[in-house]
């Protein structure tokens, strides 16, 4: 089960990294931006506060709770890539972009040591492979799945939100592929902490 839950959550990782290529067209018409700019969005405003944060998510997963530190990461990943539907510019699209980086930096160092502990030297193998499918699982699924959300998104009625205007097909599916992973943070929270070996 740890397995599995762990697996489907790094999935999702890779879809909320990944959904911003699909709405490039959109983004840079709605907010008038270059190749370059939208390049910074769905480069380095995530891969750069990933890594360095990576590394510090890792030494708290040497010492605190993992599976509270996934949980926060997974619910902040969640909510920045539900809350970029609201963005207004560049620069707070940039922002929370960065949010996405920095909660999904989370999970991989914490989901490691939760399966280290987990199971027997001469399984770990088989078990790392699975979780490690995430990257081709959610790598594949990011473009199916994104495809359906912004066909769902185009087909939901359109919203007006009081001082920020009509929300966007592209803006709203931001939101509807962020807000499960905000709901998966309860499986995470019930998930059993193993003992460190």
């Amino acid at each position: 089960y740890t397995t599995a839950l762990l697996l489907l959550i790094y999935t999702f990782s890779f879809m909320d990294r990944q959904i911003l290529s699909l709405l490039g067209p959109a983004i840079k018409a709605d907010f008038g931006i270059s190749d370059t700019q939208f390049g910074l969005l769905t480069g380095p405003a995530f891969a750069l506060f990933y890594a360095i944060f990576g590394l510090f998510c890792a030494r708290l997963a040497d010492s605190k709770s993992r599976k509270y530190l996934i949980a926060a990461g997974l619910f902040l990943w969640s909510l920045m890539t539900a809350a970029s539907g609201f963005a207004r510019s560049f620069m707070s699209l940039f922002i929370l972009r960065v949010g996405v980086g920095v909660g999904e930096a989370t999970l991989s160092p914490a989901a490691n040591s939760i399966l280290a502990d987990s199971f027997p030297k001469k399984k770990l193998g088989m078990v790392m492979s699975v979780y490690s499918m995430g990257i081709p699982i959610g790598s594949a699924l990011a473009f199916y799945i994104g495809g359906t959300a912004i066909e769902l998104a185009a087909d939901l009625p359109d919203v007006t939100v009081p001082g920020f205007g009509t929300v966007s097909d592209w803006q709203k599916t931001l939101l509807v592929v962020g807000l499960p992973g905000i709901f998966l943070t309860a499986l995470v929270l019930g998930l059993k902490e193993p003992s460190r070996k």
